[in-house]
């Protein structure tokens, strides 16, 4: 089987190098019987849509250059969950299975599926929560109320629940 690695890394100052990640990728591929068809790198931000090496790698896989896509980590593909998740359904309409290392997903198989079915779930709820608690606190202090101190960790305070809130009856 053919593989197309890809590797990532933010700055391309000198400080960060490609090569951590290929040297594991490069292992991974020879554990698995596959031979590298091409190794795509970018030095840049994972939040740019746009970027050389992934832009050559998805052309290529639509050209069925290659059967499988390797990556070190989902990072690396893309920071932000709508463009990641743009990626991997590209790859996955062109039946191109993705592996990421990190995660230890295969999304050639139900169960990778699910995890990254999983994963997205669970991160764009935690966004949506972040999305609240922002919205929440500029509504507070457009109110010229002062956040409220909570009373302990766990579902209460992520709620919001303030001391004041307890000495109402009927809450």
């Amino acid at each position: 089987m053919r593989a197309a690695i890809y590797a990532r890394v933010s700055t391309s100052n000198g400080s960060q190098t490609c090569e951590n990640q290929l040297l594991e990728l490069r292992r991974y591929c020879e554990a698995r019987g596959w031979t590298v068809y091409a190794e795509y790198t970018d030095e840049m931000s994972g939040a740019k849509d746009r970027r050389p090496g992934l832009d050559r790698l998805l052309l290529e896989a639509r050209r069925a250059r290659f059967q499988v896509v390797v990556c070190w980590a989902l990072d690396r593909i893309g920071r932000d969950l709508k463009h990641l998740l743009a990626v991997l359904e590209d790859l996955q309409s062109i039946n191109i299975p993705f592996v990421s290392l990190k995660e230890g997903l295969d999304l050639g198989s139900a169960s990778g599926r699910l995890q990254l079915a999983i994963l997205a779930a669970l991160s764009q709820f935690e966004r949506e929560r972040l999305k609240e608690r922002t919205i929440a606190g500029l509504q507070r202090a457009g109110a010229g109320k002062a956040p409220r101190a909570s009373i302990g960790a766990g579902a209460g305070s992520e709620a919001g629940i303030g001391q004041g809130d307890l000495s109402s009856p009927g809450r």
